[in-house]
């Protein structure tokens, strides 16, 4: 199925298509989008980072304009995958990970499998930290609830995007017309079922990963920056405080009036914390 996504480059990994957009010479930056999402909630920053970094967005497997793996859709296999994409682009040093929301936690896991790969971290509104998540995805674990909540219809997009954003302005009609077309893959609602049930429950977000994930990114001791929006809907603003306690270090900042994608509302902020992490 063709998807009515922006343009953007394609790579080939262990034979899978993959979506990426790849810009600009400089240090390494790997930029890795939330469940459902793509990498095209990423382009306004990836523009303004690629003026002196080498930036690779990318579609996770199954997302977007990426193929589907050919086994279950986990956290680990999530991480691997953007491992050998990596491995394909070209980069195979240490690379800063920016990471939305599952893709907060994709970045963890692949810090932590392969630590070589990781410069620095940098979580916005990032999976991981609490169990309270948007009962939208708890009801998702609810097998007869799932298909109709999976439906790529128009209302239940459009609420959707309603509620990552504090701004409704921010709901286009582009934004909407992609989420469409990427819902509407045939495997899309099984990819979002398989992570779903692999990383919660009706109840929310399992802990046995959270607790087991967090051990290990804390020892590693990378440069780490949290950033959270405070009007966020998808995973409450209070898990910032408890990612501060587990990550002590880490730098942090809580953005007003900002919902689950600071990236989006907060771009020239984000950037701005962003470089100075780096530096």
């Amino acid at each position: 199925m063709t998807v009515a996504l922006p343009p953007a480059d394609e790579r080939t990994v262990d034979g899978r298509r993959v979506r990426c957009r790849i810009s600009g010479d400089g240090p390494p930056v790997v930029l890795l989008h939330g469940i459902g999402r793509t990498l095209d909630d990423f382009a306004a920053l990836h523009t303004a980072l690629a003026r002196d970094h080498l930036v690779l967005a990318v579609d996770l497997p199954g997302h977007g304009g990426s193929a589907p793996l050919d086994g279950p859709h986990t956290l680990p296999a999530l991480a691997g995958a953007v491992a050998r994409f990596l491995d394909v682009a070209g980069v195979t040093g240490p690379a800063h990970l920016v990471g939305n929301s599952l893709g907060g936690a994709v970045a963890m896991r692949l810090a932590v499998d392969a630590p070589g790969r990781a410069a620095s971290l940098a979580l916005l509104n990032s999976a991981g930290f609490g169990r309270e998540v948007t009962v939208a995805l708890r009801l998702l674990a609810i097998r007869p609830l799932a298909p109709l909540l999976l439906r790529p219809h128009p209302r239940i997009v459009r609420r959707s995007e309603r509620a990552i954003f504090y701004d409704p302005s921010y709901v286009t009609d582009e934004r909407i017309a992609a989420a469409l077309a990427v819902a509407g893959q045939p495997h899309a609602a099984r990819v979002m079922l398989e992570l779903v049930r692999d990383l919660g429950t009706w109840r929310g977000v399992r802990p046995r990963w959270r607790a087991e994930l967090l051990d290990a990114v804390a020892a590693l001791d990378l440069p780490t920056l949290l950033v959270w929006g405070d009007r966020d809907l998808i995973l409450p603003a209070a898990h910032l405080a408890y990612a501060r306690s587990r990550l002590p270090h880490a730098r942090s900042h809580l953005f007003r009036d900002t919902g689950h994608m600071p990236q989006i509302e907060r771009t020239a902020e984000v950037e701005a914390l962003l470089r100075e992490l780096w530096a």
